[in-house]
């Protein structure tokens, strides 16, 4: 069995990504045969041989031009089957990378660093924080905060955040994922993290990359798998350091008993 937190090879995600390539190569050769079709389309219509009979030569260059037009719109609806086709086996891939990732490592820190990088390389979250409800008294820990300089949100400062953002606090309070804009709040969004429902905690996304001013239909997809998954994830990996931590403990009064 590989150690927690390993490398791991992943069959079941090289399957996914070949099924998907497959697909998107098939519309790529459908598409370039129908290019090719429109070419010898063209080229037929620039030869026509001149008839005897005007009108036949008229008739057979309107068909032509007909059959011309039906292809160049094929060609085009094609040409979006294969953009959309493209989009999708990029989201598809990403929620199933994203979601192998986080369930990937039993080690806490590594689990909060793979939120933040489906934060950053899949969300294009530039500033946004992980909060975790505290062990003990009320609040939430600052389990992380990427990109967000010493006082320009106070409320994360200290390393606790109690209540002050309208948007956070109505997400911990219902543990239901909310976008931007929120009266009163800077946050884009707040994604709740549940475990067996229980809301421990939330992800709020201060502010993007400039190459991404907004958040997209799709980045809908990744927060609710974020609110699914991250949390359960955390879970496991707390438990697997209580597990741990138990064991070692056991070891060590067995070690004293021994007289070791």
């Amino acid at each position: 069995m590989s150690e927690p937190g390993g490398s791991q090879e992943n069959p079941r995600m090289d399957l996914a990504s070949g099924i998907g390539a497959e697909l998107v190569e098939e519309l790529r050769t459908t598409l370039e045969k129908a290019a090719a079709l429109l070419h010898v389309l063209e080229s037929n219509l620039q030869h026509v041989p001149p008839q005897p009979d005007g009108a036949s030569g008229e008739q057979r260059t309107t068909e032509l031009e007909k059959r011309l037009e039906r292809t160049e719109s094929d060609v085009a609806e094609l040409a979006s089957q294969l953009s959309v086709s493209e989009r999708q086996t990029s989201r598809l891939m990403n929620l199933y990378v994203a979601t192998y990732q986080l369930h990937a490592t039993l080690i806490g820190e590594e689990v909060e660093d793979t939120i933040a990088e489906i934060a950053v390389n899949l969300l294009g979250a530039e500033k946004f924080v992980l909060l975790l409800k505290a062990d003990e008294g009320a609040g939430h820990r600052v389990a992380l905060a990427r990109g967000i300089k010493p006082g320009e949100h106070p409320l994360y400062d200290g390393g606790v955040y109690a209540q002050g953002d309208p948007m956070v606090d109505a997400v911990l309070a219902d543990g239901v994922l909310r976008l931007g804009p929120f009266a009163g709040s800077p946050a884009l969004a707040a994604v709740p993290l549940k475990v067996q429902g229980e809301i421990v905690g939330a992800i709020v996304f201060l502010k993007l990359f400039d190459h991404k001013p907004s958040l997209r239909t799709e980045d809908r997809e990744l927060l609710d798998l974020l609110s699914a998954h991250a949390a359960s994830a955390l879970f496991a990996a707390q438990a697997f350091a209580t597990k741990e931590r138990r064991l070692r403990t056991l070891e060590s009064l067995v070690k004293l008993a021994r007289g070791e």
